[in-house]
């Protein structure tokens, strides 16, 4: 079964730049040790009515923009392994050590994919 570690996270909109030069370097890392799949997405149609909208839930401020990344695995036994391959990886200590976001507003989680009419066969 796919699994999903998901992330949704507000970013100061003069470090988008940033962010995203650290979110492709992320990206190389996690896809070096076996991820299947990862994306990283800005914000661009976030004031849907009648729902919730994640900069309210997020409680971001208008000079930041939100964000929504995935990182997709096999399953999540392959998860816990390829983030143990990439947390032991010492590029990953090149990493800033002063994110340009505030990690304590971020939300993540994992999640077991249950429906995925894309999946090939």
């Amino acid at each position: 079964m796919t699994y999903v570690d998901g992330f949704v996270l507000p970013v100061p909109k003069k470090n988008v730049k940033k962010y995203i030069k650290m979110a492709k370097f992320g990206g190389k890392l996690w896809k070096e040790h076996g991820a299947i799949g990862y994306k990283e997405c800005v914000g661009d149609d976030l004031h849907m009515k009648g729902i919730l909208p994640f900069p309210r839930q997020i409680r971001s401020k208008s000079n930041e923009t939100v964000f929504f990344s995935f990182i997709t695995y096999k399953s999540r036994a392959h998860r816990d392994k390829v983030n143990a391959k990439v947390m032991k990886d010492p590029r990953c200590a090149t990493m800033p050590s002063l994110m340009p976001f505030d990690m304590k507003r971020m939300a993540a989680g994992g999640f077991k994919v249950v429906v995925d009419p894309f999946k090939r066969k």
